[in-house]
């Protein structure tokens, strides 16, 4: 199925020309506060020139209004609450008593942002097509125009939030017409969600209210998103006040919330992780294909000091189960894997290397054969907490005789090696479960279902490391088909046990998710007393359900 994605704009390098550029022949009319000509402004991370691409199937390429804002799930699941689920598209659901048939009623008198119906005809079209049709799915049937049966061969307990809250709900009377849907750049998209296209550039593109949108058309009748690659024009339009709303890292949020325009929120949700291409079967080349070397590189980095110098302080301390805590506690299997290990052991690295077979060269670092092994480490030009953490994790690990070389790529670099697994370590953030349940992660980042060989993208999934170990499958699949608390637990012990000691994705730091966003010109954004959505304007969903909830200051 295609899931939530979140490209996470965590600090971008300068660009005035850019920033020119992005806010040319983009001024709205009055653009004062208040009115309904007032427009909200955005950055999600997008640099120039924008991709203009609005296929829901492309999850890391597609433009981020396209999920959420004009393409929607079937419900909306909320990870900072553990409230039932929001309708959308969808009204309820119920699963058959051995979990393989799920029937879901969709609201009536739904329209698409064109005028058509939008019926079970075209929920049960969504569910039988592209990346959609999942491992186990069997059949999708409209049995009336609000009914859809979707069938599967195993228990789909556990995977409600991936199956309603992460498959993107498409047209049929558009989609049935478009046989390569991973090509298909859908320029105009139609949509079901609260905005619909309004213009496009490579600086910027606007999406304007849906008027036949079933709530209501929104109150802020213009958004605006902006391309930027310039995290500091970024800061610096946000303190100014012609930006409204970003997430981004900014290592003294004080410099821009002082004046009280604008409200920011830091909610440390997503492990920023060493990702490495692991699997030496499905083509991954390179020394960090042995799991030896990752687990001596896991004890060899100082979390402690990349936290405070390249983070600022800002980001927490993640956790090899890769779950959410305390949120998932009740899923952890040992309270050793509460968090990585925050301090350096030179020792221990050196002797899980040497146990492995390599010995110190000549110059100093291990190898075999008389030749010392380097590994590539890469990230984004300009994400400086990206960068700074690569730049301190090669020096410590060169502490322990390993050989990491840190570089930057551009951003459109950075993505493409990521997904055809043309690499061998980045800097990259992995998204949190949208439940208090780490069936999510571990189906999306573990699973061999979820990836391919080196050279092909993942359309299942997001196991960019291309890691794959039948243990953790069988858990995987076990926990999916249970509702039942001790066999999933037991089901999750086993995989946090493989995935600890195999590290395909080193866990780093717990990231600094900061938004920013303006409170002077408009009302309605999430708050430490009101968490309704995660108010960072590139997570997929919660970006539109804190748009809905907007409002143009009095």
């Amino acid at each position: 199925m295609i899931r939530t994605t979140r490209r996470l704009a965590l600090a971008l390098a300068a660009g005035a020309s850019a920033l020119a550029l992005g806010l040319s022949g983009c001024s709205p009319s009055g653009g004062s506060a208040g009115g309904d000509d007032a427009i909200l402004r955005v950055w999600a991370g997008s640099a120039t020139p924008i991709n203009n691409n609005f296929n829901p199937f492309a999850v890391d390429t597609a433009v981020h209004a396209t999920f959420g804002a004009i393409y929607e799930p079937l419900f909306f699941f909320n990870q900072l609450s553990a409230d039932p689920p929001t309708g959308m598209i969808g009204d309820s659901y119920e699963y058959s008593e051995d979990g393989k048939t799920l029937t879901v009623k969709i609201k009536p008198d739904l329209k698409w942002n064109d005028g058509e119906a939008l019926t079970a005809e075209d929920v049960a079209f969504t569910f039988g097509y592209g990346s959609n049709v999942s491992e186990q799915f069997v059949s999708a049937e409209a049995t009336d125009d609000t009914t859809v049966v979707l069938t599967y061969t195993e228990p789909q307990f556990t995977s409600a939030s991936l199956t309603l809250g992460s498959t993107w709900i498409i047209p049929k009377h558009v989609w049935e017409k478009i046989d390569d849907f991973m090509a298909e750049t859908n320029p105009e998209p139609v949509g079901s969600g609260p905005y619909k296209l309004k213009s496009f550039t490579e600086a910027a593109y606007t999406v304007e209210a849906n008027e036949l949108f079933r709530d209501g058309a929104p109150e802020v009748k213009q958004v605006q998103y902006l391309g930027l690659d310039s995290n500091q024009s970024a800061q610096d339009l946000l303190t100014t006040g012609k930006i409204d709303w970003v997430g981004q890292f900014i290592a003294n949020p004080d410099a821009v919330t002082g004046s009280g325009k604008i409200a920011t929120l830091n909610l440390q949700q997503d492990p920023t992780t060493i990702t490495t291409c692991a699997n030496a079967e499905l083509g991954c080349t390179g020394p960090q294909t042995d799991p030896a070397v990752r687990q001596a590189i896991d004890v060899a980095i100082n979390r402690s000091t990349i936290r405070e110098k390249a983070f600022a302080g800002l980001a927490g301390e993640s956790s090899p189960s890769f779950m959410l805590l305390p949120r998932d506690e009740q899923w952890l299997s040992d309270p050793a894997l509460t968090t990585s290990p925050q301090d350096p052991d030179v020792a221990e690295a050196q002797q899980i290397l040497e146990a492995a077979g390599y010995t110190k060269q000549s110059d100093g670092f291990y190898g075999k054969d008389g030749a010392s092994f380097e590994i590539d480490l890469f990230s984004p030009d300009g994400w400086t907490d990206y960068n700074d953490a690569a730049k301190l994790i090669s020096e410590q690990a060169a502490e322990a005789g390993i050989r990491i070389n840190a570089r930057t790529v551009s951003d459109a670099e950075y993505w493409t090696p990521i997904q055809s697994g043309d690499f061998q370590m980045t800097l990259y953030g992995l998204t949190q479960s949208l439940v208090a349940d780490p069936y999510s992660n571990y189906h999306e980042y573990f699973a061999g279902t979820s990836t391919v060989k080196v050279g092909e993208t993942p359309l299942v999934g997001q196991n960019y490391s291309r890691y794959s170990n039948p243990t953790v499958d069988a858990a995987v699949l076990a926990a999916g088909g249970t509702e039942d608390v001790p066999t999933k637990q037991a089901a999750y012990a086993t995989i946090q046990t493989e995935i600890a000691r195999d590290l395909p994705y080193i866990p780093v730091v717990l990231n600094a998710s900061q938004s920013f966003f303006n409170v002077e010109k408009f009302s309605g954004w999430p708050s430490e007393d009101d968490l309704y959505a995660a108010p960072l304007p590139y997570l997929s969903v919660a970006n539109a359900v804190v748009l809905t909830h907007l409002k143009p200051a009095e």
